[in-house]
Order: C-alpha cells, then sequence, then structure tokens
C-alpha cells in the first residue's frame, strides 16, 4: 500500500464496519434454515470486520482522522461518521471479541443441540448488535450515536431474551426498561442541544456550546452524562447490570459485559473531550468513579454465583476508566483507553469460561462448584484472565492499572490521590474475590461443598431445557468442544498480546489521549475551517 494511497482508503473503510454487518444479518434471515451456512457467513462478515477495522486503526494512526458525509451533503448538515485512534482502536477490539464469542457459540451449538436451538435468528440479531455497535463509535453527531445506541437495544433485547425462560424475560424486561429511561434522558439532552445551538454534529456542537451560556452548557453536558453513566452502568446508575447479565447464554453474557458498557464509556470520553473541555463535572466522574470502584467490588464479595461476581467486577473496573477521564489529563486518558481495550478482552474471557464450567460442571454457583482443578484446561483457562483482572504483575491490568496510578499522581491533588488508593484497594480487593473463586470452585473437593451433590441436568445452551439432578445421576456432557475452548484461549492470548506489546498500544493509547485532550483535532478535521460553522 503507498503512502499516497493510504489517505484515499480510509474513507473507503469507514462505512463499511456498519454496512456488512447489516448486510450479512440481511442475507442470515435468508438462510435461516441453513445453519451452516448463516454460520459461514457470520464467521465471513466478523472476519472482515477485523480486517477493516485494523486497517482503519493504522491509517488513522498514520494520518489523522477520517471523516465521511454519507450522501455527499456539505458538513454539518446530513450524517458524518468519524473514525479517529481511539474509534478504530475500539472497532478492532469489539470485533475480535466478536467473532471469538461467535465461534465459541458455534462450538457450544454444534455439540449441545444445534437442532434445537434458536439459532436462526441468534446470528442474524447478532449482526445487528454488531452494526449498532459500529455505529456508535462511528457517529460524528448525536442523533446517530442515539440511533446506534437504539439498534443496540433492540438487538439485546432478542438476545436477552432468547429462549423465552421466565427468568430472561423478567431480567429482559428490567433492562429495557432502564435502557428505555437512558434513552429518554439521552433524547432529552439531543433537544436541548439542538434547541440551545442549532446542530447536533458533534464538532459544530462543540463550538458553539463554547459560545453559549454557562447554564446551558452544563445543562447539556449534566443531561447527556446521566444517559450515558446508566449505559455504562457508572454508580450510582448501576444497579440494574448484575440483575440482567447473568441470566443470559454464555454467549450473550460475554458480550454485554465486554462491550455493550464500553459503548457507554466511550460515549463519556467522547463528549469529554468535545462537550465539557474546560472540565466541568471532572469532581463528580472522580467521586461517581471511586464509588463505582468500591460499590462493584464489596459487591462481588457477597456473591456465591460466579456470574453475578463477575458483574459486580464489571461494575467495580468500569471505576477505573472513568477515574482516568475525570483527571481530563493526556496521561489519565491514555490509561482509561488502554484500560478500556484490557478489560473488553479480559472480562469476555471471564465470562465464556464461566460458560464452560457450567457446561462441565452443571453450575455457576460456588455453594455446588469443586475440584475444578482437576480439568487443567480450565484452571488455565480461568486463571490467566483472573490473574489479569486483579491487575498482577505483569499482566496488562497491572500495565494499565499502573498507567492511571500514575496519571492520578501527576495530577497531585487530593482527591486524586484518594482516587489512587481506591484503585489500590479495589485491585486487592477483586483479588481477593478471584482467590475466592478459585479456593471453592476449583480447589477444593465437590463433595465438600454445601450443595455439591446437586447439578443441571444438561448442558445450557441458548435455549434452557434443564432441571437439576443429583451430580452422580448427572449425564456426562463429554469433552469440551474445541471451538468453545479455542475461541476463548484466543481472547485469553489477545489478553496476554496487551502485555507483550503494551508499549506499542500505549504509545496508540497516548497519541488517542492527545488528540481527545485537544478538541481542534477533532473539529478541525470534520468542519475544515471551524470559524465558518460558527
Amino acid at each position: 500500500m503507498s503512502h499516497q494511497l493510504a489517505p484515499g482508503l480510509l474513507p473507503v473503510l469507514i462505512p463499511l464496519p456498519v454496512l456488512i454487518p447489516l448486510l450479512g444479518a440481511a442475507v442470515t434471515l435468508i438462510f435461516g434454515q441453513q445453519r451452516m451456512i448463516q454460520r459461514y457467513i457470520t464467521v465471513l462478515v466478523l472476519t472482515s470486520g477485523v480486517v477493516i477495522s485494523a486497517l482503519m486503526l493504522m491509517l488513522t494512526d498514520q494520518h489523522g482522522t477520517g471523516v465521511v458525509q454519507v450522501g455527499g451533503w456539505r458538513t454539518p448538515i446530513g450524517i458524518s461518521l468519524v473514525a479517529d485512534r481511539l474509534s478504530a482502536a475500539m472497532l478492532l477490539v469489539s470485533y475480535i471479541v466478536l467473532l471469538c464469542v461467535s465461534a465459541y457459540g458455534s462450538g457450544q451449538n454444534i455439540r449441545d443441540g444445534d437442532a434445537k436451538q434458536p439459532t436462526s435468528i441468534f446470528r442474524p440479531t447478532y449482526l445487528v448488535l454488531t452494526a449498532g455497535v459500529s455505529a456508535a463509535f462511528l457517529a460524528g453527531d448525536l442523533f446517530n450515536l442515539f440511533v446506534g445506541f437504539e439498534i443496540l437495544l433492540a438487538a439485546s433485547f432478542v438476545l436477552l431474551t432468547i429462549g423465552a425462560t421466565a427468568e430472561r424475560i423478567r431480567a429482559g424486561v428490567a433492562y429495557v426498561m432502564v435502557s428505555m429511561l437512558s434513552s429518554l434522558i439521552f433524547l432529552t439532552g439531543i433537544a436541548l442541544a439542538y434547541a440551545s445551538t442549532g446542530t447536533l454534529n458533534l464538532a459544530q456542537l462543540s463550538l458553539r456550546l463554547g459560545e453559549a451560556p454557562e447554564g446551558i452548557r452544563t445543562a447539556v453536558y449534566a443531561v447527556l452524562l446521566v444517559a450515558f453513566g446508566i449505559k455504562a452502568a457508572v454508580f450510582p446508575l448501576s444497579n440494574w447490570l448484575p440483575d440482567s447479565y447473568p441470566t443470559a447464554p454464555a454467549p450473550v453474557t460475554a458480550v454485554f459485559a465486554g462491550l455493550l458498557t464500553k459503548v457507554g464509556v466511550y460515549a463519556i470520553i467522547r463528549t469529554h473531550s468535545l462537550l465539557a473541555p474546560d472540565g466541568r463535572f471532572d469532581t463528580v466522574l472522580l467521586v461517581c468513579g471511586l464509588l463505582t470502584m468500591l460499590v462493584g467490588v464489596f459487591g462481588a464479595i457477597a456473591q456465591s454465583d460466579i456470574r453475578r461476581l463477575l458483574s459486580f467486577t464489571l461494575v467495580s473496573h468500569i471505576g477505573f476508566m472513568v477515574f482516568g477521564i475525570g483527571l481530563a489529563s493526556v496521561a489519565g486518558l491514555a490509561g482509561a483507553v488502554f484500560y478500556v481495550a484490557h478489560h473488553i478482552l479480559v472480562q469476555t474471557t471471564l465470562f465464556l469460561v464461566v460458560g464452560i464450567i457450567e457446561r462441565q460442571a452443571g453450575s455457576t454457583s460456588m455453594r455446588r462448584l469443586g475440584g475444578l482443578a482437576a480439568s487443567p484446561v480450565i484452571a488455565v483457562l480461568f486463571l490467566i484472565p483472573a490473574l489479569n483482572l486483579a491487575g498482577v504483575p505483569p499482566f496488562s491490568g497491572f500495565i494499565g492499572k499502573v498507567a492511571l496510578l500514575q496519571a492520578g499522581a501527576m495530577d497531585g491533588s487530593a482527591l486524586a490521590w484518594v482516587l489512587v488508593a481506591g484503585s489500590v484497594v479495589t485491585s486487592l480487593l477483586t483479588l481477593y474475590v478471584v482467590a475466592i473463586v478459585w479456593a471453592k470452585a476449583f480447589w477444593r473437593n465437590r463433595s465438600d461443598a454445601p450443595e455439591g451433590h446437586l447439578a443441571a441436568a444438561k448442558p445450557p445452551a441458548l435455549m434452557e431445557e434443564t432441571d437439576d439432578v443429583l451430580y452422580d445421576e448427572r449425564t456426562d456432557p463429554g469433552r469440551i468442544p474445541v471451538l468453545m475452548v479455542g475461541a476463548t484461549a484466543v481472547l485469553g492470548t489477545m489478553g496476554l498480546a496487551l502485555t507483550v506489546f503494551a508499549g506499542p498500544i500505549l504509545g496508540i493509547a497516548d497519541r488517542a489521549a492527545t488528540d481527545l485532550h485537544d478538541s481542534a483535532v477533532y473539529i478541525v478535521a470534520v468542519l475544515g475551517d471551524p470559524g465558518e460553522f460558527r
């Protein structure tokens, strides 16, 4: 690829992460009865997404931000799709996760009864979810960011309630109600922004809000922050998450835990950079970040089910990202960006491992589990990402936490030092939590577990059709499907790759943070001459 052709290639690539999954979803619906063809189409679409997003990251890192005006409308009229280092990096990590989870689900369905499972609707919905994630990351205006979120909401409800058990319907309805409340607040913010400035284009909105009365700027950002805080599960807006995610099938839970909250975090980062560059609400973000860390990890300590425990650690570690955003420095934002990538990979890996545990051992409750260390595959698959999540050296979790702690120390304020201390406490408590799981689920004998004699009758899949039986009478699930192990191992390896290549990846994160810290970079890329659009 020549240096001259590279910049011109970026506008061609930018719409593809949204278009290809939508087309793929339509084609998989057509082949609803040919499950093998559906599977191949899904793999092809997601593999293409990995390649395209990797090229986009390379090009944005070399040549800067790329912009496409959909339909050829003149900026800022119409839809702007914007790809910079941050959005391209988020797309790449997301597509890697989506591809691996899709392979994992295929392995589970092939072995455990694909014919009886609702895969004909699962894969099209999964690809629609992929398009929604991509649209949110590439949106250059508030309304299309809202559209991306709504695509996510529609697909998420189908995936959460697939199989239609009472528990899943209850969790799905609660999730939708919270998401609709968040969307209503988001729409209120959009209406307020448009009424105040006459635009929803993020770049132009940044310019016009800078000239608006202080009360208007505060109101617009505050409303948007509440909406995105709900989606990102930032305390005190996080109570919905631990009750919604654990009920879904393992592949769905893994994707939700790894990706969906990070779309909310991305929206907070983007709007913080463009709409609140003067530091308003930074103190609020720091306090909420601290409370999110501590409340989440204390909630995890109280859990006896591994899925719920991991859901609380998910909430807890969102606090680290909010910590970096609230510092509002290049170092803080770079640490947050790196930590987002780390957490997507590690948290998804852990939920996939829990799915394997549930399949092989018949439960995710630590009141029933024991003796899992007898399976070296499961033990290794769990231990490495668990230590990574806890931030044990030399894993990427440690590197990300150190980057955030250094940024806090560089800030030097009393609140920043409190966050530094809170981060250390949270990391130690996370290590304690995973040690509890290891001691109870892996190290002790199953006969010593209070309910170790019980297990699910059959391995769960997309649609649960199982009852509890005596563990000794349970049908042998057989060996773990190769695709389930392989997909989980690939994601775990990607988490380790963040450690091995931490230098270059932190370099990309630092350059992305530098662009975020100087909002003029984004504004000029989208608008050209900013003075023309004030």
